[in-house]
């Protein structure tokens, strides 16, 4: 998990991906967009029909292209315009935080919130902490550790291809008798 720095939290700013559910929380930001309502400017929204329609693998490729934190906004329970989507997306959100967790990804980085078309303000509040989070808990740096494992697997293949050349050459060294087959 990561540390954050004094340097990290003050100048770094975390990017935030948000998936919202078209008829709820991705109108309750446009209110808050309408009616002049301040909240956090790193915050890229998707807009998707219904949060039963985000699959795990998005979270996954935001997080792995950068993302540091997901924000999930759907209909509350009970009033999805595609009548379960929204229990679907809690059923898939559950098995999100044991999957981050067993790839050592801080649980805090993910979040679902029920948020209707007319709560504009909890869509300010919720970005909001969502990014203070994120701040707190410093970058993700997913991308930097790919190219970090990148070159850990070319200087493991590079070590390998020492050994098999150096294998090899011991087997064909002039004192000893070559190998037959009968």
């Amino acid at each position: 998990m990561t540390e954050p720095t004094t340097q990290t939290t003050t100048s770094w700013r975390p990017r935030i991906v948000a998936f919202f559910c078209n008829w709820c929380t991705y109108t309750a930001a446009d209110l808050a967009g309408v009616s002049r309502m301040k909240y956090a400017a790193n915050t890229r929204v998707i807009r998707l029909m219904c949060s039963g329609r985000v699959d795990p693998q998005f979270i996954l490729d935001a997080l792995a292209r950068g993302a540091d934190g997901v924000l999930i906004g759907g209909c509350h329970p009970g009033d999805c315009h595609y009548v379960e989507g929204n229990y679907k997306m809690l059923r898939r959100f559950q098995m999100l935080k044991r999957m981050l967790k067993e790839l050592g990804i801080e649980e805090e980085r993910l979040r679902l919130e029920w948020i209707s078309a007319a709560e504009g303000e909890k869509v300010k509040r919720v970005i909001n902490e969502m990014v203070a989070q994120v701040q707190k808990l410093g970058p993700l740096g997913i991308p930097q550790k790919f190219e970090d494992w990148d070159k850990e697997m070319e200087h493991f293949a590079a070590q390998v291809a020492e050994k098999d050349a150096a294998a090899t050459c011991s087997c064909a060294k002039a004192d000893q008798p070559a190998l037959t087959t009968a």
